[in-house]
């Protein structure tokens, strides 16, 4: 029988409530009322329900601090993002753990048999069979999934105008409603109403700096495809439990329509389902279920307008990720550490790409020390992690499944996808 979304959004809900003060929103000294959506990694085994990340968060980095960001800054933080960043964190620090054997009981990952490692399925670890994972969302996810209830929500549901290009330097032509959306052409955020089942960016305000960094429907489409595992947690983790089981939203922010349009194989998707059995490295396409919760998040935007008694609210600037264990608690403010300078690396986040690698190539070398001289797939695992360059460790051969499925689902589902650019070139310290 299914977990209970009431349930699943409970757990979430429940663990955000132990965090510090500090990490949540605040009533600001002209009086607005912050909000912040929040969002949670659950797993269910044995039919209890425990929260294995959450986050909360709403922002991204402009396209053009990328290239500042030299791993140490995150690029996007929008809380559904964000709880995966720091999923694939806890999945690592468990990993880390294991690999030095004060934990070979972890009731999340278990070591893969000899048998089932080959130099085409690497991973010495995997998420065990009997762990069943769901995520919880305050907010629909930005995007196609919502596009229905942004329409629902303006007064005038004429398309916004999206950022002026370059190519218009007086800044007032509006670009033509996109097609398809190409790498010329600029992502739309919330622009054009009329279009649906495109890629989007992450929305913004139209006097923000641009971001290329896509819309929370798209990477949760995407995650179907490739599983919750980011590039560093897949040379480690075999992703076959690690695909997402069910989404939970509230039902004020669930639209039927735009959910199935934006994730099912019914819509938009319906393309990757042959493409998916041609797919390696156990890879698949597994669409999850998006069911409703009556429960509403303290901090939402509706619960906060409700509280001040205003329309007039205010995003909260902060985001906060924490994990099981407290391997992660802490506060972000513009992609760094609160507190610290933007882009310096002691302003790393724990689920900062810098921060990501060094406890993966810290793992690859004691599971390679561990297999020994005659330990080929542990070679290649340490080799894999031991380079110059991030950009390297993503383009590496160890990778090339997980990067075929990216293109193929871009390609006939996702068209339009911009690759972010510009924060690969950085090195370990």
């Amino acid at each position: 029988m299914p977990a209970d979304p009431d349930e699943i959004a409970d757990v979430v809900l429940g663990r955000f409530k132990k965090l510090p003060t500090k990490r949540r929103p605040q009533v600001r000294d002209n009086g607005l009322h912050e909000w912040v959506p929040l969002s949670g990694i659950v797993a269910e085994k044995d039919g209890v329900l425990t929260c294995l990340s959450l986050a909360t968060g709403m922002k991204c980095l402009p396209a053009s601090k990328l290239p500042l960001a030299k791993g140490n800054a995150l690029h996007d933080w929008h809380a559904e993002v964000l709880a995966i960043r720091a999923f694939n964190r806890y999945l690592l620090d468990e990993c880390d753990t294991h690999s030095q054997g004060s934990s070979p009981t972890s009731d999340i990952i278990t070591r893969r048999p000899p048998s089932a490692i080959s130099p085409s399925s690497p991973q010495p670890f995997a998420i065990r069979d009997d762990v069943t994972l769901h995520m919880y969302c305050s907010e629909a996810p930005c995007g196609d999934a919502s596009m229905e209830l942004t329409m629902a929500a303006q007064e005038d549901a004429s398309p916004w105008e999206l950022p002026p290009s370059s190519a218009s330097p007086s800044g007032t032509t509006t670009a033509p409603p996109p097609q398809t959306t190409t790498d010329t052409t600029p992502l739309p955020g919330r622009a054009y109403f009329s279009h649906l089942g495109i890629v989007r960016r992450k929305p913004a305000r139209g006097d923000a700096p641009p971001t290329t960094s896509k819309s929370c429907s798209d990477k949760l489409a995407l995650k179907q495809c490739t599983s919750l595992l980011a590039s560093l947690a897949s040379l480690l983790i075999h992703p076959g439990n690690a695909y997402v089981s069910s989404v939970i939203l509230p039902e004020s922010e669930y639209s039927a329509t735009g959910c199935e349009r934006a994730f099912s194989a019914s819509g938009r998707m319906k393309a990757v389902v042959d493409e998916a059995a041609r797919w390696k490295g156990g890879h698949r396409f597994s669409p999850f279920e998006v069911r409703t919760t009556s429960r509403e998040f303290e901090f939402s935007k509706r619960m906060v307008r409700r509280k001040a008694g205003a329309d007039k609210i205010a995003a909260s600037n902060l985001a906060a990720a924490w994990t099981r264990g407290g391997g992660v608690d802490e506060g972000t403010m513009g992609g760094v550490l609160q507190g610290r300078k933007a882009f310096d690396v002691r302003g790393a986040s724990l689920v900062s790409r810098r921060r990501m690698w060094e406890v993966a190539a810290a793992v690859a070398e004691r599971v390679a020390t561990e297999g020994g001289d005659d330990d080929e797939v542990g070679g290649l695992l340490r080799r894999a992690l031991d380079v110059d360059a991030y950009g390297k460790v993503k383009g590496g051969e160890m990778l090339v499944h997980r990067r075929e499925v990216k293109e193929a689902a871009r390609r006939v589902a996702l068209a339009g996808w911009v690759v972010n650019v510009g924060d690969e070139e950085f090195a370990r310290l």
